[in-house]
């Protein structure tokens, strides 16, 4: 057994209510704390508990508002590590800034290796995430990284669908390692799209490897943002003969027009979980299917807590 002492969870305003669940699943109660903003937009944070000696985890994905939440996570950090924390994990389901890992054109940053050095400087001690962007972005971290997958959450609700003639669409060629995992779990067969990106947020699908005529498709993919992708490739898919179309990603960030587009869209459902919170005015839309990955987290931290295996949590064919 661990001697990190009591485990502690927090949360910051990102997403309360998969602190709670996941607080639940642990049968421990949510840490105490005051959040709030002063005049000027700056966050002011107090720790209601003593901390100290405790082995303690922040949950606070950075989704929306970004700069915010990040900034939340940074000061809770530094918090508690003023506090006199044994140690500190920052449970972060969606890793924000991880789309810029690396300089794939001249005189832009690094965004997903600054966040990292951010998260270290301020006190953290190791850092628990799902589906990053690229499997790289751990080496980023001069800390330990578990990096889960919900490969499992998803897989699971997918199969007690019972669709039949299934092909798992990867929607550009970056995304084939994780496709081609679904596609061995569902013991089904892989296409891929041809993507070209025009721009930030903006790209064209322009053609499809592999069979997909008369086919239910399911589109792979780590997170889905203005949904102008997932369009296009629905698209590309309907117009190469497939008999309808699907979508499942770990997250749903679903920014500026991706609420319209899916509405307006002939996709037939979105399957997705909840390591961001889904906005308000997208809960009316039936087509999105919301899965939870409380137990997931609440089980990693109770296994880092314990010093046990995260890695046996998963079969080798999940690790993506």
């Amino acid at each position: 057994m661990s001697d990190n002492g009591r485990v502690l969870v927090f949360s910051g305003r990102a997403n309360p209510d998969l602190a709670h669940e996941i607080c639940q699943y642990m049968n421990i109660e949510l840490g105490k704390t005051v959040i709030k903003d002063f005049s000027d937009g700056e966050v002011y944070v107090r720790i209601e508990e003593n901390v100290r000696g405790g082995d303690v985890f922040v949950i606070q994905p950075t989704c929306a508002p970004g700069n915010t939440n990040l900034m939340e996570l940074l000061i809770m950090i530094d918090a508690l590590n003023r506090s006199s924390a044994k140690r500190i994990t920052a449970v972060i389901p969606y890793y924000g800034y991880a789309r810029q890992d690396r300089k794939c054109e001249p005189r832009v940053p690094i965004t997903s290796k600054l966040v990292a050095d951010l998260v270290h400087t301020a006190g953290c001690d190791r850092v628990l995430t799902i589906d990053l962007h690229a499997g790289q972005i751990q080496g980023f971290f001069n800390i330990p990284v578990d990096h889960l997958f919900a490969v499992n959450v998803l897989i699971s609700y997918i199969k007690s669908l019972k669709l039949p003639n299934i092909v798992v669409i990867s929607p550009d060629a970056g995304g084939v390692e994780r496709a081609r995992a679904y596609a061995k779990r569902l013991g089904c067969s892989l296409a891929i799209i041809d993507k070209r990106r025009d721009g930030i947020n903006v790209a064209k699908a322009m053609h499809i490897i592999g069979d997909v005529r008369g086919k239910v498709c399911i589109i792979v993919d780590d997170m889905i943002d203005t949904a102008g992708t997932l369009m296009e490739a629905t698209n590309a898919l309907l117009e190469a003969g497939a008999a309808e179309v699907h979508a499942c990603c770990t997250h749903a960030v679903l920014s500026g027009p991706a609420g319209n587009r899916i509405r307006e869209s002939p996709i037939k459902s979105i399957i997705a979980t909840n390591t961001i919170p889904l906005r308000d005015d997208l809960k009316s839309i039936d087509k999105i299917k919301i899965l939870s990955v409380a137990s997931l987290l609440g089980e990693a931290i109770l296994r880092i807590h314990s010093e046990s295996s995260i890695s046996s949590l998963f079969d080798a064919e999940d690790n993506l």
